[in-house]
Formats: structure tokens, sequence, C-alpha cells
């Protein structure tokens, strides 16, 4: 008896320092609903290629106008937005369930890590833009992003990092096939994002 009332006791333990360690609510269905709107926004850009009669498959050879520039931006932060408010919303509602605060130090450290590779990431983007290196920015996020997901991991779940590493991976491998950068964008942030968010949700629910 002494021994059970010992493990339920250090089992507790282990559970509360997890709590405190780690920012443990994040929600699997916010990763489906951002992958979701990946796909859709690239759909939209394959639209806008498209009407514009460009083949994005010639690589650094192709051109685009400062107007079609300005559209993919505004379509990507859409997406963004989509991406982060689905987040907010589903992991709030888990903390909420679970009986936890959302922001609390734990949150505003995960945050932090997070933020440093994204938005070096988004600075090294608008640097490509600007020197007219279109192809080069679907690779960058990738890697980018990539790197906050395994920066981030210490302070979330673990599994995280391994949808960080496939991120790097196709980032680097589009890299020397500029042509289908968008492709692996659309797998990674589309694709790995919903596996990984259906995979999260039936392991943590």
């Amino acid at each position: 008896m002494d021994s059970k009332n010992y493990h339920e006791d250090l089992s507790h333990i282990r559970s509360m320092m997890e709590r405190s360690s780690r920012f443990i609510s994040l929600s699997g269905l916010s990763g489906v609903v951002a992958g979701l709107a990946a796909i859709i926004g690239m759909g939209y850009v394959c639209f806008v290629f498209k009407r514009e009669g460009l083949n994005y498959f010639e690589g650094e050879r192709i051109t685009f106008s400062k107007s079609m520039v300005n559209e993919l931006v505004i379509t990507g932060i859409v997406i963004l937005v989509v991406a982060i408010l689905s987040g907010y919303f589903f992991t709030a509602n888990k903390s909420k369930k679970k009986g936890l605060k959302i922001w609390d130090a734990t949150t505003k450290r995960l945050l932090f890590t997070f933020a440093i590779p994204l938005v070096t990431g988004g600075l090294v983007c608008l640097g490509l833009l600007y020197h007219h290196l279109f192809s080069l920015v679907a690779p960058a996020t990738l890697i980018f992003y990539g790197l906050a997901l395994v920066n981030a991991e210490r302070y979330t779940l673990t599994d995280v990092k391994y949808l960080g590493f496939c991120q790097i991976g196709l980032g680097l491998i589009s890299l020397f096939f500029l042509g289908w950068g968008l492709i692996a964008w659309t797998f990674g942030f589309g694709v790995l994002h919903i596996v990984y968010g259906l995979i999260m949700h039936k392991k943590y629910k």
C-alpha cells in the first residue's frame, strides 16, 4: 500500500514539474487548421500564377510584377493570421479544460525562443523579396520555421522538434530544386501540419 502511494506521489510530482516547466496545452487541432489554410492559400497562389501566365517551375528565371508580389505577400499574411488565431483558439480551449493558465512565465519563454529564428527568417525573406530572389523565399520560410520549432521544443511538447526537423529538411532540399519550392512549402506547411496535428490530437487529447 505504501509503495502504491509512493508511486502515485512521484507521478503527481512529475506531472506538476512538467506543467510548470513546459507549455503542454498546445492543440493538435490548431496544426490541422493551419495546414488546411496553407493548402487553400497555395491553391490561390497557383490560381494567381495561372492568371498571370507564369510558370513557377522555371525557378529563378521568372520575374514577378510589384502588384503580384504584393498580392502574394498579402496571401501569406492571411494564412499566417488564420494559423495564429486558430492556434490561440484551440490552445486556449484546451488550457481551460485542463485548468491551466495559457499566459504564464513558461508561455513567455516559449514565445521568445520561438520568435528569435522566426523573426530573423521573416527579415531574411523581406531581403530576398527586395532583391527579387523570389524562388528562395519558400525554402527560407521552411528552414527558419523549422529552426523555430526545434528551438521552442524545450518549452513545449517534445514531439514538435520532429516537425521542425522535417521542415528544415524540406527547405534544404528545395534550395537545390528552386522550381519546386512551392510544392515543398505546401507539403511542409500543409500536409505535415495536418498529419502532425492529427497525431498530436490523438496522443494528447
